[in-house]
């Protein structure tokens, strides 16, 4: 063997010479790197495009034609819609899977938008000085571009649940095939626009099932004011509840319950009484969408990158970190081996913080839901005060207005921003557990972290006794039971014990400040993503831009769409097409109940003090219902409308001698009405 082969063993003290270290022993062949060339799918974008433009305008104006036609042959027809109004986002009784496809459609359109290289379909190789430009064109695109299947699915005809599915089709199966042409791309990721386009072959799949099976069923007419649901929805509220027991009172629950309870709150279950608004069912469809693409691209952004740096580590390294006078080791593939698995650690952690942050997401969307139907519930029967914390007239207003158009928007936004800044913080919390806890245990060395901890723990083992002593005192030395009610005890002990500890108590105060602000931190943190609670306090709340923009939507989603009401205008229209257009029994339906017709002489009176009863209900429920607020007299005359509270009758009968004019007005008004029932004679 040659001499100068053969490496001397390293001592203490021993020097290297850094050109020892490229010996003469072959490197290891590296994988040849597979290039992803540019890949055109033989369904032409452009040509697609322009084609399904095309048909949508031609399909579009027959649309129009029959609405108007359909229209004018039915005369007055109720819940029908036009081509310039496809969506009725205050009913509560239509079909919300095609809407919500639609909306998950657009914006998965939008989350591969802004890392496109060519933003609108019709341009390829977009420079780059006009590309933002591209981009703005295509955010009114894309919406336009499916524009068409929001109306066929709305429309109530045939002939647009036909022309649904031949475009859902068409879309569905261009894509799928483009797709399977060019699965590889150029972007950040090869397989990217493969993965980032699952959420829209999704989409495209329902419509593809769901028009032609409206097209078998044929239009609905029991939609919005002909459906049965408010009338159930009243008849829910107003039944009986089955009495609790008192022993259930004084039982304590036990532990199980209580979990149980816990986990019943952030899991979402459908009731049948109850059918959420359009406008929430979309908000949360989107906030999905919105955890899967970022998601994606958070995965797609870091961890093919760390698999290429991890895979390019040679020795070479070794000189890198003693360049910062880090020496890992004396072998320098042990150096590569270390570097390798820190880097695999790295990998871990990140994509274990992803992973928990998608399932907090999760929980918080599920979460969300039911703090919205909490909070519909109240408003619905007037309990303004838990859900706003002061009391409010429920009705609409300019910003009330633009918070309810962009709500879906605003929690698709919100949920993606809180995503990535939680993957940012739960990545860092990974890291300092795995490389300063886990590891150098495992190791037993690096324990840099347990020294710092070992060399203060008199300092925290004193903050325990002193907090301990301080407890157990005021238990069993400060606090005397006498007659059963509690007072002080031994008080010039108490003063001593608070004078004597004033400086521990100034240290563990400093620790609670720190602890206030990490929790304070990492709750706000969780919940980053919901609108439907404020991060600030309650006295703070319209600081809150995105709480704001959530309370300013349940305004007008409750004044606009308060299911009582809609069961009242419901019943109001079916009188009137009853009636057949006679002029007295139209009066008595925009009068309400003020004027009613004769009963037969020949009604028993128990049955006629049961429709007196429930008359009085309907009148409870009409005055007590905040979206009726502004249409009362007694409001109108009110000099402030703000200083006006929901379900204004509120004052007793002895109060309508009173000099206040709006209980003077609501009572005459409950007189009134009652009179109507008194006149009538009984057997």
């Amino acid at each position: 063997m040659n001499q100068s082969q053969v490496e001397p063993e390293p001592s203490e003290y021993t020097y290297y010479d850094y050109a020892d270290w490229y010996s003469d022993k072959p490197e290891p062949t590296e994988p040849p790197i597979k290039v992803v060339l540019s890949c055109d799918p033989t369904a032409d974008d452009r040509i697609f495009h322009l084609c399904v433009l095309s048909i949508s305008l031609v399909m579009m104006a027959i649309l129009a034609v029959l609405t108007r036609k359909h229209k004018l042959c039915q005369g007055f027809a109720r819940g029908t819609s036009s081509i310039f109004s496809p969506l009725n986002f205050l009913d509560q009784t239509q079909s919300k899977g095609p809407a919500m496809a639609i909306f998950g459609l657009v914006f998965s359109r939008l989350a591969v938008l802004v890392l496109s290289p060519d933003p609108l379909p019709f341009s390829k190789d977009t420079p780059a000085q006009i590309k933002e430009y591209m981009k703005i064109l295509a955010v009114f695109y894309f919406p336009l571009l499916y524009y068409p299947l929001l109306v066929c699915c709305t429309l109530q005809h045939r002939a647009g649940y036909a022309f649904g599915s031949l475009l859902s089709v068409s879309h569905f199966g261009v894509m799928l095939w483009q797709k399977f042409d060019c699965p590889r791309t150029t972007e950040i990721y090869t397989f990217y626009a493969l993965l980032a386009s699952l959420p829209q072959l999704a989409c495209l799949a329902y419509l593809c099932v769901r028009f032609p099976l409206l097209f078998l069923k044929g239009p609905k007419t029991d939609e919005d004011l002909d459906s049965k649901y408010y009338q159930n929805y009243v008849k829910a509220i107003l039944k009986k509840k089955p009495s609790i027991s008192s022993s259930t009172h004084t039982d304590k629950p036990k532990l199980l319950e209580i979990l149980l309870e816990v986990v019943k709150g952030y899991i979402y279950t459908p009731e049948k009484v109850f059918r959420f608004p359009l406008k929430l069912a979309i908000s949360a469809f989107v906030g999905l969408v919105a955890i899967y693409h970022v998601s994606l691209l958070l995965v797609v952004l870091v961890v093919p990158t760390l698999h290429i740096i991890r895979a390019g580590i040679d020795q070479d390294i070794a000189f890198l970190l003693l360049g910062f006078d880090i020496v890992l080791s004396d072998d320098r593939m042990e150096v590569v081996q270390i570097v390798t698995y820190y880097i695999w650690l790295l990998e871990v952690c990140y994509l274990c913080a992803i992973t928990l942050s998608c399932m907090v997401s999760l929980v918080m969307l599920m979460r969300s839901m039911v703090l919205n139907r909490a909070n519909l519930k109240g408003l619905y029967r007037g309990d303004v005060y838990s859900v706003y914390n002061c009391q409010k007239t429920i009705r609409p207003s300019q910003p009330g207005v633009v918070c309810w158009m962009g709500l879906a928007g605003y929690q698709a936004a919100i949920v993606s921003l809180g995503m990535v800044i939680q993957t940012l913080v739960f990545f860092i919390c990974f890291l300092f557990l795995v490389f300063l806890i886990i590891v150098p245990i495992f190791y037993g060395r690096n324990l840099i972290l347990f020294h710092i901890a070992a060399k203060a723990w008199p300092v925290w083992l004193t903050l325990v006794v002193v907090t301990a002593l301080q407890h157990v005192a005021a238990k069993f030395a400060f606090i005397k039971k006498d007659g059963g009610t509690r007072d002080l005890n031994n008080r010039g002990s108490l003063f001593l014990l608070t004078y004597m500890l004033y400086l521990f108590n100034t240290v563990v105060g400093l620790v609670v400040g720190i602890w206030r602000m990490v929790s304070t931190a990492l709750y706000n943190i969780l919940h980053l993503g919901r609108m439907d609670i404020s991060l600030l306090h309650r006295t703070a709340e319209s600081y809150d831009p995105a709480y704001r923009y959530y309370a300013h939507f349940l305004k007008v989603e409750v004044s606009q769409s308060h299911p009582v009401v809609k069961a009242f205008c419901g019943l109001l229209l079916d009188i009137q097409m009853l009636s057949g257009g006679a002029g007295g029994k139209l009066r008595q339906a925009e009068e309400g109940i003020q004027e009613v017709q004769q009963e037969n002489r020949g009604e028993s009176r128990a049955a006629h003090k049961k429709r007196v009863r429930m008359r009085w209900q309907l009148l409870y429920t009409l005055v007590n219902n905040p979206s009726l607020l502004g249409s009362r007299k007694h409001f109108q005359l009110q000099a402030s409308s703000e200083g006006a509270l929901n379900g204004a009758l509120k004052c007793s009968v002895k109060e309508v001698g009173t000099t206040d004019a709006g209980c003077e007005l609501a009572a005459a008004e409950a007189a009134e009405a009652a009179e109507v029932e008194t006149e009538t004679p009984a057997c």
